[in-house]
């Protein structure tokens, strides 16, 4: 196989989505754009105005903010979880999905923690969390395990992209600007492909890609320790950890599911991403949404027969508050899934990609109860205190921001696929060569 002219082919191929913004391109990015400044002046409404313009008050503390953050975070998890085992255990198929789930991990955990900051009343104090932290604070480890996540997935990205910075490089006839072709020179870091290059590569690639997957389970057992750790009804439970890891599976598969479908649709890339891809996923997804059922009904029936007066009180404001939530998050959210993923006939790309919206939509719905319903039913109740200050509801503000950051992790997704290919190139010549190498070691027919 010519390697070089193999290159070639595949710029070639791939060029158009780097080269060219389609009209259809350009009103996406608008339209993004202008959600991102509505939110932008929302952010200065609460800024000015402080956080009496959300929802938010004595009782419920945290509001839609925090719950965004949980469910990003959850998405990073779930992404580095799965690019790590990918890459580990060299999934033959993993180049057709192994960048998007890449993509998806980095700028969920950029997105994610900024809902943070939006949650904090006085961000002028907010440099005390890093000069006096409280060392026996899960916030404290909660922020560490985050930012060190954070570090090493963004290096499992970059080493990723390597080879095909330097086939980009290389490539002579790609039509790019002069900045984007210095990028790719300065970020291929001299990289010629020879082979001590390459296995050096692979190796440090499957390094961090256990690295990865340990830090994403401690990242998201922290979260889970700053709600278990506490006497609040609802949140005081042994098995937060677990579930909310099996959480972030259900809801990050969801997500990657949901990225393909759009992905392959847009840029026509049946040949690379099919529906084995999505049988694959949708299989990952039913084993997580049993695991979610399992979890989530432990958890209610545990609190229901044990008739503590606390817990009592927490499913009387879920059951007649928030009733038709439960129901979508715990039941529809659930079973729908299962019902679709659990016979074979049911597994179109159609039908699998609508079974992973209603799972992300149920698991957003399931955080929003774990954490609002809690809040407006406390562990020592505030006498004589307003309706309007016990339950929350979510103002235009919150729900400004919390679309802001939905279309900024699109629009920098949308960016970074116009930089660099969403099919690896390289991984597309790795396949090959170990094929034509295991084509060569198998024994050939005697002729009769």
């Amino acid at each position: 196989m010519d390697i070089d002219k193999r290159k070639r082919e595949l710029v070639k191929e791939f060029s158009p989505a780097l080269e060219n913004y389609s009209l259809k391109t350009k009103i996406w990015i608008g339209c993004l754009v202008a959600i991102i400044l509505v939110g932008f002046y929302a952010f200065l409404v609460q800024l000015i105005n402080g956080h009496i313009v959300t929802g938010m008050r004595d009782n419920v503390v945290w509001g839609i903010y925090i719950i965004n953050f949980i469910f990003f975070v959850g998405i990073s998890y779930s992404g580095a979880f799965i690019s790590g085992i990918l890459h580990f255990f060299k999934t033959p198929w993993k180049n057709s999905v192994s960048r998007i789930v890449e993509l998806i991990t980095v700028l969920s955990l950029i997105i994610g923690p900024i809902f943070i900051l939006l949650c904090i009343g006085r961000l002028d104090r907010l440099h005390y969390l890093f000069l006096y932290p409280r060392i026996q604070s899960p916030i404290t480890w909660d922020i560490i395990a985050i930012m060190t996540d954070l570090v090493g997935c963004f290096i499992y990205l970059y080493l990723t992209f390597i080879p095909d910075f330097a086939i980009l490089r290389d490539n002579k006839e790609l039509k790019v600007a002069k900045w984007q072709k210095k990028a790719y020179r300065i970020l291929a870091l001299n990289y010629q492909d020879t082979t001590e290059q390459r296995e050096r590569l692979h190796k440090i690639t499957r390094t961090m890609s256990v690295m990865i997957i340990v830090l994403a389970i401690v990242a998201y057992t922290v979260l889970a320790w700053i709600f278990s750790l506490t006497l609040q009804p609802g949140w005081n439970s042994t098995i937060f950890a677990p579930y909310f890891i099996i959480a972030g599976l259900y809801s990050g598969v969801g997500v990657i599911i949901i990225s393909m479908y759009a992905i392959r649709k847009y840029f026509h890339l049946e040949r690379y991403i099919r529906k084995v891809h999505f049988i694959a996923a949708g299989i990952v997804l039913l084993v997580m949404s049993l695991l979610f059922g399992y979890f989530t009904f432990s958890e209610y029936f545990a609190r229901w027969f044990s008739h503590k007066e606390n817990d009592v009180h927490l499913l009387d404001t879920l059951f007649n508050r928030y009733f038709w939530e439960f129901i979508f998050a715990n039941y529809i959210g659930v079973l729908v899934p299962i019902v679709i993923l659990f016979f074979k006939k049911f597994r179109t790309i159609k039908s699998i990609t609508f079974a992973a919206i209603i799972a992300v939509l149920g698991l957003w719905l399931n955080r929003f109860l774990i954490v609002v319903p809690t809040l407006e039913t406390p562990y020592l109740p505030i006498q004589d205190t307003r309706a309007e200050f016990v339950n929350y509801s979510a103002t235009w503000v919150e729900y400004s921001l919390s679309l802001t950051g939905i279309a900024a992790f699109c629009l920098l997704f949308t960016l970074l696929i116009k930089f660099v290919p969403i099919i690896p190139m390289s991984g597309i010549i790795d396949y090959e060569r170990d094929q034509k190498k295991y084509n060569k070691r198998q024994p050939k027919k005697a002729v009769k």
